[in-house]
């Protein structure tokens, strides 16, 4: 699936890390570094456009490697950039570690996955089927 994308970040374009993975890497295009102080949150640009297919989206994602060595993910996880969206592509980081993080230029900050849409049709009702479940969540079901 082919999506076009402008690149004004001066950097390279996402790229998969390896041949089976599922996402792209995004990369901070700031000028200056950026310190997220803990429980801080911020949005990093990009500095990528992208003409997404009609029936898709883009997710935005954290890195795992930064949420767990560094407790900095996603704020907003997954978030979606829609079909009909032209703006930049920006991520919103927050630190959840109690130290401070530095974003710096250049630094893989998360990933975008390509992901198939399918649009819903509500019809409104008054009964529901029933399930084993019901109306339970929340941990409804168990941990072990």
């Amino acid at each position: 699936m082919k999506v076009r994308i402008i690149n004004k970040s001066g950097l390279e374009l996402p790229q998969y890390a390896t041949e089976l993975s599922a996402g792209m890497d995004l990369r901070a295009a700031i000028e200056s570094p950026i310190t997220l102080s803990p429980l801080q949150r911020a949005i990093v640009p990009t500095g990528l456009f992208l003409e997404i297919p009609a029936g898709f989206e883009v997710q935005v994602r954290p890195r795992s490697g930064l949420a767990a060595k560094k407790g900095i993910t996603v704020l907003n996880a997954p978030g979606t950039i829609d079909a009909d969206y032209r703006g930049e592509v920006c991520v919103i980081l927050v630190n959840l570690s109690s130290e401070n993080f530095v974003v710096e230029r250049g630094e893989r900050i998360a990933q975008i996955v390509l992901s198939k849409v399918e649009r819903m049709e509500l019809e409104a009702t008054d009964v529901l089927s029933s399930t084993q479940r019901g109306e339970g969540g929340f941990g409804s079901t168990g941990t072990k």
